[in-house]
């Protein structure tokens, strides 16, 4: 099986969001299976700045209007998967990831059809097109109008994940229509949503997947499906949730070099030793015994920060410490700033992001708190779980998938709630303190956590799964 995986950043060539982690990772996941998949991603600027091995191995024309666009194809490789690497006037006429919408429109409308004509230039034929949010949209809208009369994609399935539902992109009507992609027959959008690359993606596309089996279901109600509701359950057959994973290699306690002590779920009795060089290092007391709380997040209204800080505030009279490590709204970045000066022997906020700061909070911290109004996945919870560090989160998304909440005989893996409320969350964290004075019950929860598979082996699998149909449904 030959699958073309399409996306705009993948680690650890390009980050700038939890994308690019999916996309580093999972392709590799697939490999394993026996498939051949290869990664197609714009070869920006400053991916050429890098340390890896690239070397062209051929042109392609993408067609337009106005006559066709060039396209340089190169190649390297991210773990053993191979990377195409598109690159053209459009991807160079900005050094940023992402630009203006007029300007990300053109890019990644030429990023996505150059993928397709790469394939055919080099003569690589993929069975399957997997192509990734917004960005990536107009190569699946591009095959539905095309493969019935080019021979070259004929049989050719499509499958179009989404990772965050309420990106979709800008206008694109012109441009997609320059190019030669179909924006007229789509009447089961809504009109607003018709020149939009996500809706025309979820509407072109032979298969859709999203990031948790709940969020597939959250997305089809009127609270989540931000006016797509209406076609994302008439495609509800066609319609996939396949939990992300983590590297357990990347993640890995027992090997982690930027903890003070590594340890595992057999012997984490050093990880207190991580907790006091944090507690140190934060400028906090160093005393064991007081629950360290901690957010590692971007800062804004979907990620819940407001219900946190409103939740401690009538919890003072506990013995916590909290730390939040991230960037985003000024805002609640303004809103963090305060309560850490108000209560600077309880609260730090370190306003940057930090990766090794990151692994020490989740190799020494005690509670991960994840209060997301909406949550598609997420990984915050599952590398907290890795680490030891029990997750206190709302049950929507992909928490709800992950975290199965504590029971006292015996089960769970850390605290939900549901309300979107701070009293809500409240008690949740109280829950956690409580349990957190029994010594030998909060060590068998944070070995429960620690022994969950989150690999991307089960991901791979199950998308193994959805392509051998997609490709069976082609062939029938």
């Amino acid at each position: 099986m030959r699958v073309l995986y399409l996306a705009s950043e993948a680690t650890p060539l390009v980050k700038v969001g939890g994308l690019a982690d999916v996309a580093g990772e999972l392709p590799r996941a697939i490999l394993s299976l026996g498939i051949d998949i290869r990664l197609a991603l714009p070869f920006y600027p400053s991916i050429k700045e890098t340390h890896f091995a690239v070397e062209q191995i051929g042109e392609a024309t993408v067609k337009h209007s106005q006559g066709g666009h060039g396209a340089e194809i190169y190649a390297t490789q991210i773990r053993n998967v191979p990377v195409f690497l598109i690159d053209g006037d459009p991807i160079r006429q900005s050094d940023d990831i992402y630009d203006a919408p007029e300007i990300d429109v053109d890019k990644f409308t030429f990023f996505s059809l150059a993928a397709l004509a790469s394939c055919e230039a080099i003569g690589w034929q993929p069975e399957i097109v997997h192509a990734n949010d917004w960005h990536a949209a107009p190569s699946v809208a591009w095959l539905k109008a095309h493969r019935d009369s080019d021979g070259f994609w004929s049989g050719v399935a499509s499958v179009f994940t989404v990772h965050n539902l309420p990106y979709m992109g800008s206008d694109a009507g012109q441009v997609f229509t320059g190019y030669g992609v179909n924006v007229t027959d789509l009447e089961d959008l809504p009109s607003w949503s018709r020149t939009l690359p996500l809706p025309i993606g979820l509407a072109t596309a032979d298969w859709l997947s999203t990031v948790s089996p709940s969020y597939a279901n959250e997305i089809q109600t009127p609270e989540f499906g931000h006016g797509m509701e209406q076609l994302l359950q008439s495609r509800r057959e066609r319609l996939v949730g396949i939990l992300n994973g983590i590297d357990p290699e990347v993640w890995n306690p027992t090997q982690d070099t930027e903890l003070t002590a590594t340890f595992s779920h057999d012997d984490f009795g050093s990880r207190t030793k991580n907790k006091q060089a944090l507690q140190s290092e934060l400028g906090f007391e160093t005393e064991t015994r007081i629950p360290l709380l901690a957010m590692v997040t971007r800062l804004d209204q979907q990620k819940g920060i407001d219900l946190v800080l409103d939740a401690l505030v009538d919890m003072m009279n506990e013995r916590w410490q909290f730390v939040i490590l991230g960037t985003g709204d000024p805002v609640l970045e303004e809103k963090a700033r305060q309560f850490s000066t108000t209560y600077p022997d309880r609260i730090r906020f370190v306003r940057r992001f930090a990766p090794k700061l990151a692994r020490k909070i989740y190799g020494g911290g005690d509670l991960m708190v994840i209060p997301s109004r909406y949550e598609p996945c997420g990984l915050t919870q599952m590398i907290a779980m890795r680490y030891g560090c029990i997750p206190v989160v709302r049950s929507t998304g992909g928490l709800k998938d992950t975290v199965e909440d504590y029971e006292p005989e015996g089960h769970g893996t850390g605290f939900t709630f549901g309300p979107v409320e701070s009293w809500a969350l409240r008690e949740a964290i109280q829950r956690g303190l409580n349990l957190y004075e029994d010594q030998a019950a909060w060590w068998a929860l944070q070995r429960r956590a620690m022994m969950k598979d989150f690999s991307w082996q089960r991901s791979a699998e199950d998308y193994h799964d959805l392509y051998r149909g997609a490709l069976e449904e082609k062939l029938a």
